[in-house]
């Protein structure tokens, strides 16, 4: 999952980033709202989740929250902030905000609660995935192959996740190295192909004849089959 965090303590931020990377999230900063803005307006689509400071030193976060509100109504916002009071949890939360946390936050809570915002948010009608005898749940970060528990890297569960809930689209290259390794990846890697022919030996798959990873020519892959498959 790919969440945008607001916060302009350069120290804490980085801290948060390494820290939620475990637990699922790949984590772009903005250290000010101008920042902020910007990174939504050229990629807004790419982020699952925002992580957004009402202290910054550009802007208040409470403005910042209404513009990602009017701009981008379905991005879940979670706003962490040290303003504790009920007049400020109240403003946070009329602002459009989902979710308000005071810090200091145990990240095992917050990653939690990020989660469940972006399961509020995914058109899903079950937050446990299915397919073919293949299960996969993101809540508890746990998968199974034929009733069997399947041993999956972090980064695994994160693409295999992405992939089964664009079940049927294609998905590019580009769009797993953005929602799944983050800002800081060399865009010439070829960590998918790496990661993507890992996953086929775990699920006993086939690139030749696949049955949950399909690879498109020339524009990336496809969980399950398309409804306009080549």
């Amino acid at each position: 999952m790919r969440a945008l965090l607001v916060e302009d303590h350069l120290p804490l931020a980085r801290a948060l980033k390494m820290g939620l990377r475990p637990k699922g999230f790949r984590v772009d900063l903005a250290l000010r709202a101008a920042e902020a803005r910007h990174r939504l307006l050229v990629d807004g689509d790419v982020y699952d989740v925002l992580i957004l400071d009402l202290r910054l030193p550009d802007e208040h976060g409470l403005a910042l929250c209404r513009w990602i509100r009017q701009r981008h109504p379905r991005l879940p916002i979670l706003i962490l902030t040290a303003l504790d009071r009920p007049e400020d949890i109240v403003q946070g939360l009329d602002a459009g905000a989902d979710d308000y946390v005071v810090k200091p936050v145990d990240l095992d809570v917050l990653a939690a609660r990020l989660r469940a915002l972006v399961r509020r948010a995914m058109p899903v009608s079950s937050p446990v995935l299915q397919w073919q005898g293949l299960r996969l749940d993101p809540a508890r970060r746990k998968a199974w192959l034929h009733g069997q528990p399947l041993a999956l890297t972090p980064r695994e569960f994160d693409i295999l996740e992405y992939l089964m809930r664009h079940r049927g689209q294609v998905v590019t290259p580009e769009d797993l190295l953005a929602h799944v390794w983050g800002e800081d990846v060399d865009p010439l890697t070829n960590a998918v192909r790496v990661h993507i022919h890992a996953l086929r030996r775990k699920l006993h798959d086939s690139a030749q004849r696949p049955r949950y990873i399909e690879t498109v020519p020339g524009r990336g892959y496809r969980f399950g089959p398309g409804e306009n498959a080549p």
